[in-house]
């Protein structure tokens, strides 16, 4: 079959597509009914656990306290009774390793009891810690290949839930996952030890105002994922799409995004289909989804929660990828999340909205409507402004792959550069704190009159958002949103927890001195603190244009902010001596976990790189070059013909299509070429290569491919168009 049946064939596939699965029954149930259906939750430990049991569960997950391991045996009970009873014959630790993705071993209930028959058993040492293969994983180093054994160990914090497949059902168990040596290969454990840290340093700040009986500080989080969906047929006709997650070859189609019409546009209904079982599943994971809209590339959505215990957002974000993925196959859809599956379209990221706060206190970045007097606020704001400036190229590098380069920097993501944007309200009271000492207003909010009697009036906020800011306060959080739409959030937030502790652990040292135990002396002692912290570190705040030139020109010339780039250079920054302190201070990580992860990410991008370049290579030479030199031997056929019965024909578009099949031919050549050196000094060194040699290379290949692509005849060439895919919904 040529390229141009797969083509129509898949075009027609589309056009014609019918529903694989009845539609679902959303009157009989209420989602409210639904949601949390399939966890392990709060009520149904309440429910069905021993009362002691229950509140000794409770005391770990509300107050952090360590977990008492004599009750394992009954929790593992009635946690295996319960999944029995929502048709499970299968139990899975959960883990996530630092490939990114979600990995699970799964065991039966049954054992058998050596008279014929079987039993259903899972006790608490099953329950708190499992044995799985740890040889496999990358560990930068920290094991051999031949050291094979790693432990998953269980994560109360994060409840248990049922996963669902047409043949039966799973218990899965969210853990931890560290080797025989103890430390983690996991993205999980790092978070807990980050939301560890933060919560000791909050709680000092709270003491210090005088606040008692001070409940476990959380970190909370609240991704919105971005992601693109196109028909399936289109998909596998693509093997750049198949194998890499993003198109290496293709033209710019005649109509793009231009127009501004996809965005919050009424979505079609196939995707409407597909967007509401998605959601209908994650509900019952007990997922706050809250949120649907087109986004601005055409075939280009998001999805978005509601934010929640760092923690649990960060499991339950793998469970929004994965039932993205698995709930577009049954609509023969399939799911994109890389960060830039078109070329000169809009890229895909995951805003990752971030706070911290408790029970008792509140979310502590709310800045109430008179922030100037709220100091408590002020000072766990300045904190995080002093962390973003002091560890900037630590959260630069916590979003480093080779995916997001192409994303960071474009018209719809922030630069590489970080900046925080805090607003005019807050930017004017810090700015008086820095200039005098003390604020002595706020700005206000007010309302908006629309100007037409039937509209109320609006309440207006004191200040406007800044879409191209890469960390901005957005009313009580902030938005990092520099984050890659197919990352894991535990980076960011391990980060973020990190740096943020630190700031506190610095600001609630600086006021003990000050205040010396007496709490009279708080206000003055919070109005010196923010004061230094703004004239040491203001120059991180910008509530202007991100995109423009003259930013990126002050930032670096005159604030001194770094500029990372690419990958290559903000993963090199991972070893800073002030960033490998910092973790080991807190607990989160030592120098060897750092340094791991520093081999395993730079690793990953030079394999990533080389795929996307092995590929470029095989589509330029078996597909696109054939389609080309067919599509120049009927020109010069036609030429031919026209000279041999006197036709003085004119050769302009033979003329092209011959240089762009020489420059083809040649570009691949040295494509191959790139490719054949294998020895490097270090990980870094061949990062740089592929980052200097080898993506050149493959857009040197692309340009002509592209460019062949406009002249080719359509039934000739071989690859579904940006159009096809992209508009034939």
């Amino acid at each position: 079959m040529s390229g141009s049946q797969a083509r129509l064939q898949a075009i027609n596939a589309v056009t014609n597509y019918k529903p694989i699965s009845e539609p679902l029954n959303f009157r009989d149930q209420a989602a409210s009914e639904v949601f949390g259906s399939n966890v392990f939750s709060i009520a149904t430990m309440k429910e069905r656990l021993p009362k002691a049991v229950f509140k000794s569960l409770q005391k770990t997950i509300d107050a952090g306290e360590a977990i008492d391991e004599s009750i394992a045996d009954v929790v593992a009970s009635v946690m295996k009774d319960w999944a029995i009873e929502k048709g499970a014959t299968h139990y899975t630790h959960v883990f996530f390793p630092l490939t990114g993705a979600t990995a699970e071993k799964h065991d039966s209930f049954l054992s058998p009891d050596y008279e014929g028959g079987a039993l259903s058993e899972f006790t608490g040492a099953q329950l708190i810690q499992g044995e799985p293969d740890a040889s496999s994983f990358p560990s930068g180093g920290i094991r051999a290949t031949f050291e094979a054994r790693g432990y998953t160990a269980w994560d109360v914090t994060s409840p248990a839930y049922i996963l669902e497949n047409p043949n039966g059902t799973t218990l899965c168990i969210p853990t931890a996952f560290v080797s025989w040596t103890g430390e983690a290969l996991d993205k999980k454990t790092p978070v807990l030890r980050s939301m560890q840290a933060l919560d000791v340093q909050a709680r000092r700040i709270l003491e210090l105002f005088g606040h008692e009986n001070i409940t476990r500080v959380k970190a909370s989080g609240g991704p919105e994922q971005e992601y693109f969906l196109i028909d399936r047929n289109f998909f596998f006709a693509r093997p750049d799409l198949v194998n890499a997650g993003r198109t290496l070859l293709g033209a710019a189609p005649p109509k793009g995004q231009e127009l501004d019409d996809q965005y919050f546009g009424a979505i079609p209904e196939r995707v409407l289909a597909c967007m509401l079982e998605t959601e209908r599943e994650l509900i019952k994971l007990g997922v706050p989804i809250k949120t649907r809209h087109n986004e601005v590339a055409p075939s280009q959505y998001e999805l978005a929660p509601v934010y929640e215990d760092a923690n649990v957002a960060t499991d339950h974000q793998q469970m929004v990828m994965l039932m993205m993925k698995r709930v577009a196959k049954k609509y023969g859809l399939e799911c994109l999340p890389h960060e830039k599956p078109f070329a000169g379209m809009n890229g895909s990221g995951k805003h990752l909205n971030w706070s911290l706060g408790n029970s008792t206190q509140g979310n502590l970045l709310e800045p109430g409507d008179t922030p100037h007097e709220n100091a408590q606020f002020l000072v766990f704001c300045a904190a995080v402004i002093r962390a973003v400036h002091k560890y900037s190229k630590l959260l630069r590098a916590v979003i480093a792959h080779a995916g997001n380069d192409h994303r960071l920097g474009a018209n719809e993501a922030p630069p590489a550069i970080l900046s925080v944007y805090l607003g005019e309200q807050l930017a004017d009271v810090f700015e008086q704190i820095a200039k005098k000492g003390t604020a002595k207003s706020s700005k206000q909010a007010g309302s908006m009159k629309v100007g037409v009697d039937v509209l109320p009036h609006l309440p207006k906020h004191a200040g406007d958002r800044n879409r191209t800011s890469p960390f901005a306060f957005t009313g009580n959080k902030f938005e990092f949103r520099a984050v890659g739409s197919s990352q894991s959030i535990a980076g960011p937030l391990v980060a973020l927890n990190t740096i943020v502790s630190d700031s506190l652990d610095y600001c609630a040292t600086e006021l003990e001195k000050s205040t010396k135990g007496d709490p009279k002396k708080i206000g003055p002692a919070v109005q010196k603190l923010v004061q230094d912290i703004m004239k040491e570190h203001s120059q991180i705040i910008f509530n202007g244009d991100n995109y423009s030139e003259a930013w990126h020109k002050e930032a670096e010339e005159k604030r001194g902010l770094p500029n990372l780039r690419q990958t290559p250079e903000a993963l090199a920054t991972l070893t800073d001596k002030d960033v490998v302190a910092t973790f080991k201070k807190f607990k989160v990580l030592s120098k060897r976990e750092i340094e791991s992860r520093q081999e395993i990410y730079l690793e990953r991008y030079v394999m990533d790189i080389n795929i996307e370049a092995k590929l470029t290579l095989e589509m330029g030479r078996t597909m696109v070059f054939p389609a080309a030199i067919r599509h120049q031997d009927q020109l010069a056929q036609t030429c031919a013909n026209l000279k041999a019965v006197g036709y003085e024909f004119d050769t302009d578009t033979l003329d092209i299509v011959t240089d762009l099949v020489k420059k083809l031919q040649d570009n691949l050549t040295a494509l191959e070429g790139v490719l054949t050196k294998e020895s490097f000094r270090t990980t870094l060194a061949h990062a740089e290569y592929m980052r200097d040699d080898a993506i050149p290379a493959m857009n040197a290949v692309r340009e002509v491919a592209d460019r062949l692509e406009e002249f080719v005849a359509d039934d000739l060439w071989p690859l579904p168009t940006y159009q096809e895919m992209m508009f034939i919904k």
